[in-house]
């Protein structure tokens, strides 16, 4: 099977930065999309930042400009930049990919991450 797996979350003042990088593993055949998801407590899980199949990145409005994704294929890594947080940035980030296995490299399926916890706060 697929594992996800993020690591980077924590405690950061406002204006602060982190660093969040999610590792693929298992029977990958290809990756396809590969993102960021978030959820509030109290709100629906929102998408954060994204490479869409086509490779081309998708970001939600509320991080342009502040968040950046990137991605090491040869690692199945994807890693989110987040510079200038602010509190409303606090949740939980789940990693999320689109994924085919080596017994099935045609039938795609979708995976998530445990999440990790962002908090943004003086």
């Amino acid at each position: 099977q697929v594992q996800l797996v993020e690591s980077g979350g924590g405690l950061v003042q406002p204006g602060g930065s982190l660093r969040l990088s999610c590792i693929a593993s298992g029977n990958i055949f290809g990756i396809y999309a590969m993102g960021w998801y978030r959820q509030a407590p109290g709100n629906q899980r929102e998408l954060v930042a994204t490479f869409a199949s086509g490779g081309s990145t998708m970001y939600a409005d509320s991080v342009k400009g502040r968040f950046t994704i990137s991605r090491d294929n040869a690692k199945n890594t994807v890693y989110l930049q987040m510079n200038s947080l602010k509190p409303e940035d606090t949740a939980v980030y789940n990693c999320h990919a689109d994924i085919t296995l080596t017994t099935s490299p045609y039938l795609r399926n979708d995976y998530w991450g445990q999440g990790t916890q962002v908090t943004v706060s003086s």
